[in-house]
């Protein structure tokens, strides 16, 4: 999201009427709602682990909503059944249930208190054991270890990297208070990286995961800062004249292109880490803002009215001629490029709503993917496989995700408020 002058659709609500933001309970716990049905989702039964009955978190559950989330997964009920990693399941039976795979595991408290998690996979058409793992964690880890029983079990049977265990951001505002969260890929387990009681907009993950990027008013004017998320250390990284806003790292962490306004009207800039002058790289009379890279770092995508009304564009690194983008629709904005670079997700006016789109850059086959019309700020799992992004949904704010056919979509729903402005986070290194 960038700031005045801007396109986003919430960019008047949230800069120019900062009270704007409804009240909610910050530490609101999200419960995940999956909704639709794909093409092809592989069944699999998740029993309950052994110990969790006792255990802080319920991991079986947990693994099973990450897993339906992704929509490469169909949840066969396997309640009552009491097995864990040591059990061989008669998998016969369950073949007979509808299951291709199985999972089985404990939970266990250890002396130390910590706890000992661990799982087994099974294939069931094939009757074969395809493995195990095992995490020891401490109570507040108990969830990151079933995400990572989740990507375990994703990567073994689809052959690509699981997100579970990855992280969002997202921005909230209880009362008059704005608070940067960094949170579970469900949206469960929020973390305050940041509060205040001047907006704070436009988190960015920096390509490692150890930073993140953001604009804060607490200087009564738009400023970027980064944030050590581990230590909470801040850097202030751009307060130029005017505004700065709409940060975006380039993939190799080196630099950040972000929209300026030091010249008069809003232009995209590229800013050293290490100081010196932003570099201007537009150079229109119009309003150019929100750009974001290709994450091979060869473009970089933007918005721009130059042509009468918000499109996206992009343009090499360097600045220079600008080629249109979409076409459909007289309003586009929001870029963002998947990590495969197959796909470009943005936010599109269509008849006085804002739904998000996909096109497919080879082809430039667009797709709406939502049946909401208040949505914004999409942003891509580090497998490309998911987008997360905010929205309207029966009259309350929400952080949604959805697969790239828009098939299906798990709400993660806090208890009401505002939330806003999601951006997913790289694979943890």
């Amino acid at each position: 999201m960038s700031i005045t002058p801007s396109f986003s659709r919430r960019s008047v609500v949230s800069l120019l009427a900062a009270g704007a933001f409804s009240s909610m309970s910050a530490f609101a716990q999200f419960r995940v709602e999956v909704s639709g049905v794909g093409m092809t989702q592989l069944p699999i039964a998740i029993a309950p682990f052994r110990g969790e009955a006792q255990s802080p978190q319920k991991i079986g559950s947990i693994v099973k909503a990450d897993l339906e989330r992704s929509g490469m997964f169909r949840g066969v009920d396997a309640g009552g059944v009491v097995a864990d990693e040591n059990t061989r399941p008669d998998l016969a039976s369950w073949r007979q249930k509808g299951a291709d795979a199985m999972v089985t595991g404990s939970v266990s408290p250890l002396a130390d208190g910590r706890f000992d998690v661990r799982l087994r996979l099974w294939d069931v058409v094939r009757e074969q054991d395809l493995g195990g793992q095992s995490y020891t964690v401490t109570k507040s880890d108990l969830r990151l270890s079933a995400h990572r029983v989740s990507d375990f079990v994703y990567e073994k049977l689809t052959g690509e990297k699981g997100i579970f265990s990855t992280r969002i951001a997202y921005v909230t505002k209880a009362g008059q208070r704005y608070t940067l969260w960094v949170a579970d890929s469900d949206g469960e387990s929020a973390q305050s990286a940041l509060a205040s009681p001047e907006p704070i907009i436009s988190p960015a993950w920096s390509p490692s995961g150890a930073q993140l990027a953001y604009v804060s008013f607490e200087s009564r004017k738009p400023v970027i800062y980064s944030h050590d998320v581990a230590t909470g250390k801040r850097r202030l990284l751009a307060n130029f004249r005017g505004s700065n806003s709409a940060p975006a790292w380039s993939p190799d962490g080196s630099q950040l292109v972000a929209t300026l306004s030091q010249a008069g009207g809003s232009q995209i800039y590229s800013i050293g880490l290490n100081g010196g002058d932003p570099k201007r790289l537009t150079q229109s009379s119009s309003i150019d803002t929100e750009p974001a890279f290709s994450p091979d770092g060869r473009l970089i995508y933007f918005v721009s009215d130059r042509g009468g009304s918000p499109q996206i564009y992009r343009m090499s690194p360097a600045g220079g001629n600008a080629e249109r983008v979409t076409f459909t629709g007289s309003y586009n904005i929001s870029p963002v490029v998947s990590p495969d670079g197959r796909w470009l997700a943005y936010v599109s006016r269509v008849g006085g709503g804002f739904k998000l789109h996909v096109m497919e850059l080879s082809t430039g086959t667009v797709t709406s993917i939502t049946d909401t019309s208040a949505d914004e700020s999409p942003s891509f799992a580090p497998n490309s496989r998911l987008i997360v992004y905010a929205t309207q949904q029966q009259g309350k704010e929400a952080l949604m995700t959805t697969t790239l056919d828009g098939k299906i979509k798990a709400r993660l729903s806090g208890a009401g408020g505002d939330i806003r402005e999601p951006d997913w986070g790289p694979f943890q290194r």
